[in-house]
């Protein structure tokens, strides 16, 4: 699976181009406020939610939590990722759900909606090859009990068109490195079946690794699990800093007064590291990090946990936490024009408040 390296150039848009070459059609087609509010943020963000009414579906909005347009869901989803060179964003299902919704933030096309082949289903994540052209998706073989990485031809209406191992069980999330060579994997360990909807069927004998995988073969590059008196703490969430380093962020499955490392960092060919957080800090989240985003402008890494309502802030040079605040229901993170931007299943987005249930993930869309 060949493509074309991108350079940092060649993606990211500036204020001026955005506007005149996207930006104005779009503002064009919105409702004065929510024109106005995109004439004047700095960065255009994604996430799935709830409405009142009990619908599903998926919102942009500004950096400062206005909304600016919305799409129903057929279902509830979950993670989502965006191209920047196809401008192209995927809503995920939620596990084990069997649906992705490809649509573009400008509303520049006609959503796309794909399911998942027989004997498959999505584990609420994805992301774009570097050249945009396509999809990887995680993935449950839930006959063989195996994670896999299903692939989707971007230029083809998205249709599937093959699948790697994830090399592990419950793949969750994944994140492409930035020379588009290396998939990041989050095996989470935990074994699932349609049949039995969310339940976790081997929370006695875990299987958690993290799995560095080749794109263009398909091949393992590595694989760390996590140590054994660690084999409940289920591997989550990755993101990748300015030096390539993985950062990853787990959830545990032990005994509620244990209190484990919730997350660690490694580079390639060497061993994983876990944070030495403070125990206020890990008490703060309550054995489970929800999200994981990397600022690689200012050097940061944010946790949130809805489990324990709080939202950290961590210097990625020194792993010391320059930040923890209180966010009840905390639910998703992305980086901002000033470190992160978090939101919440009570409607918090930022500092404005939405009559919506924000799902447990965000996406950066753009930057005007």
């Amino acid at each position: 699976m060949a493509y074309q390296n991108i350079s940092t150039s060649q993606i990211l848009t500036d204020r001026r181009t955005f506007l005149t070459m996207a930006g104005a059609v779009w503002a064009a087609t919105l409702a004065p406020q929510a024109a106005f509010a995109l004439s004047r943020t700095d960065a255009i963000y994604a996430s799935a939610f709830m409405a009142p009414d009990g619908s599903y579906g998926v919102a942009t909005l500004t950096e400062e939590g206005e909304i600016i347009e919305r799409v129903p869901l057929p279902a509830r989803a979950h993670g989502m990722t965006w191209s920047p060179v196809s401008n192209r964003a995927v809503a995920f299902a939620r596990r084990p759900g069997t649906y992705a919704m490809i649509l573009a933030p400008d509303d520049s096309i006609e959503p796309i909606v794909i399911t998942s082949v027989e004997g498959r289903h999505f584990y609420g994540h994805g992301c774009f090859s570097a050249d945009g052209r396509l999809l990887y998706a995680t993935e449950n073989d839930f006959a063989g009990n195996r994670g896999m990485i299903g692939v989707y031809d971007g230029t083809n209406s998205f249709s599937r068109i093959g699948e790697f191992p994830s090399y592990g069980i419950g793949p969750h999330d994944m994140t492409l490195s930035a020379d588009g060579r290396m998939l990041v994997v989050a095996n989470g360990g935990i074994e699932t079946h349609p049949d039995f909807g969310r339940t976790k069927l081997n929370l006695d004998h875990m299987e958690p690794s993290l799995a560095l995988i080749d794109t263009a073969t398909g091949a393992l590059i590595e694989r760390h699990a996590m140590p054994d008196n660690l084999r409940q703490l289920s591997t989550r969430h990755v993101d990748i800093d300015a030096d390539g380093k993985v950062w990853f962020a787990c959830q545990y499955e032990g005994a509620r007064n244990d209190l484990p490392p919730l997350a660690g960092s490694f580079s390639r060919g060497e061993d994983i590291r876990f944070l030495d957080l403070p125990e206020e800090t890990t008490l703060a989240l309550a054995n489970y990090v929800g999200a994981i985003a990397v600022n690689r402008r200012d050097g940061l890494v944010g946790l949130t946990s809805p489990k324990g309502g709080a939202e950290v802030t961590i210097d990625a040079r020194t792993g010391r936490v320059v930040r923890q605040q209180s966010l009840a229901d905390a639910a998703g993170i992305a980086p901002s024009a000033h470190g992160f931007v978090a939101s919440s299943y009570s409607g918090a987005f930022g500092e404005t408040k939405s009559r919506v249930a924000w799902d447990q993930h965000i996406v950066r869309v753009g930057k005007l």
